[in-house]
């Protein structure tokens, strides 16, 4: 047994223990290392400045948007890592929620500005996307795909399934230039944990690793690689290689889609592009193409092959 004050348990070990009833309450979902993590993550010259891992939160998006505002100068790259989210939020509102050390439930602040225009700054969920795939592709060694706009895809079964969302708020007030981007990613979540039929896993998905520091570590260092390419472009999607590598691994080019506008609108029609904005070109029925920069998008088929 291991009391609070135990010689050689630091507080970020404590913590994790405390989370999920306790470090050996589920022998498949370790806690996370957050002192490993720092070490590998936080160094002179990188992004990433401090990493908090929590035992539970709300939401790691809210806590971080709130820290930036008690905290105007705080320094781009802090990350803020949950082992649980009670609240987490996704897109529209969703609510996000899995077991206790089930996922990857992160956000990190970032300051792209002055070098990248504000205009471009609709780049960076999609820009955590593709370093979030990649890096996890590589780490999980699972397929991975994107959903526009913010979706992880994996194939469960010969089936898609969301394992992962993203999401972007400002934080501070319009002279601080700050942004924390949310990222939520399911990994061992079981069959009968899931929170509807069309969410999966890492887990479910064969992944070769479901070893969550691995995983975090792939994904930060990937955020990190992506971000700064974008950033030395000054945000410019085509010149640092974001746009297509979206384009590439974008499930949702190529298909039948109905796009759920604001306003209780929507629009059908075939995903052709993603334009310099970041939004997706739709081809309609009588051929007019439209770009939708907003709403919910559903596949209504399977892409074409051949």
């Amino acid at each position: 047994m291991t009391s609070e004050n135990a010689p050689g348990t630091s507080p970020d070990e404590r913590s994790a223990e405390t989370a999920g009833g306790g470090r050996w309450g589920d022998l498949e979902r370790p806690p996370l290392n957050a002192p490993a993590l720092r070490r590998a993550l936080v160094r002179p010259g990188g992004l990433w400045t401090s990493l908090d891992v929590v035992p539970a939160t709300g939401s790691t998006n809210a806590d971080l948007v709130a820290r930036v505002g008690r905290e105007p100068g705080l320094p781009e790259g802090a990350v803020l890592v949950a082992e649980e989210q009670t609240a987490g939020r996704g897109r529209l509102d969703r609510r996000w929620t899995a077991p206790a050390r089930s996922g990857l439930f992160l956000s990190v602040l970032l300051r792209p500005g002055p070098g990248v225009p504000v205009e471009r700054w609709g780049w960076l969920p999609l820009l955590a996307g593709v370093a979030a795939a990649t890096g996890l592709s590589r780490s999980a060694g699972v397929d991975m795909s994107l959903k526009w706009p913010n979706d992880l895809l994996v194939r469960v079964g010969g089936e898609e399934r969301k394992t992962g969302g993203i999401l972007m708020e400002r934080a501070g007030g319009p002279e601080d230039g700050a942004v924390v981007v949310g990222i939520g990613i399911n990994v061992t979540l079981r069959a009968g944990e899931l929170p509807v039929p069309t969410a999966g896993s890492l887990a479910m998905a064969d992944a070769v690793s479901t070893d969550r520091d691995p995983l975090l570590r792939a994904v930060l260092r990937s955020l990190e690689r992506w971000y700064g390419d974008w950033r030395a472009a000054s945000g410019d999607p085509a010149a640092s290689t974001v746009q297509a590598a979206y384009a590439a691994g974008c499930a949702t080019l190529g298909r039948t889609v109905r796009a759920e506008l604001p306003g209780d609108r929507s629009l059908t029609g075939e995903a052709v592009a993603l334009d310099g904005d970041g939004r997706l070109v739709l081809a309609l029925a009588g051929g007019e193409r439209r770009a939708v920069g907003a709403g919910d998008v559903v596949h209504l088929r399977p892409a074409a092959t051949g």
